[in-house]
């Protein structure tokens, strides 16, 4: 189920990337087959010149799941990078969560901003990510997962918890009232949001979507 509505218009370091390095020696070999070792040498050099760009990739933004919660974005899966994290046995999972986004940001070129415009877009998805989890401890005895997904237009923000209740902006909004503004903040900041549920399963995940910065 979900509700389109239009969009209203970091602060520490990025983590510490998972690339490598790998390198080869060999032996020199004899006079007679000083040749093959040569070209068996350079075919291996440019097969393991690639292999560190791939392994950064699949460990830091691996492809979304298949069979994913649905709903929103119709970018192709192929140009999302993905990241999850599981809130098993953590504690103060709110600053986690947005330390977890933080991170990502950095590593998807969100930030640093280089414009107030992209300042103001990375600080709307670590404000989504603090309301939704917020939500999930008040309302559903705590989230289960985030992951988060970016393609060149789209991120996707999606927190799973156990709650059976059913997210909704407080109607009528009042803004003087305390608390109560978590899921209308994320109405007037998201291109899109909306719940999904798994037949025959406890829980739920709720999504949102904003547009990248220019």
């Amino acid at each position: 189920m979900s509700t389109t509505r239009p969009c209203s218009p970091g602060d520490r370091g990025p983590e510490p990337g998972a690339g490598g390095a790998s390198g080869m020696s060999a032996e020199r070999a004899a006079p007679e087959e000083e040749a093959a070792s040569m070209a068996s040498a350079s075919s291996t050099a440019a097969t393991s010149s690639a292999a560190p760009v791939a392994a950064a990739s699949s460990a830091e933004d691996a492809p979304p799941s298949e069979g994913g919660s649905g709903g929103g974005s119709t970018s192709s899966a192929a140009a999302r990078r993905t990241r999850k994290l599981n809130f098993d046995g953590e504690s103060g999972v709110v600053p986690l969560a947005r330390d977890f986004a933080r991170q990502a940001l950095y590593a998807w070129g969100w930030l640093p901003a280089a414009t107030a415009d992209q300042r103001a877009a990375a600080e709307d998805v670590l404000l989504v990510v603090s309301e939704l989890v917020t939500n999930a401890c008040l309302h559903a005895e705590g989230p289960d997962d985030l992951l988060i997904s970016c393609d060149n237009k789209v991120l996707r923000i999606e927190v799973s918890d156990k709650g059976a209740g059913q997210p909704a902006p407080r109607t009528p909004h009042r803004a003087g009232r305390p608390g109560g503004h978590g899921m209308f903040i994320v109405q007037r900041l998201c291109l899109d949001w909306g719940v999904v549920r798994t037949s025959g399963a406890a829980g739920k995940t709720v999504w949102a979507e904003l547009g990248a910065p220019a």
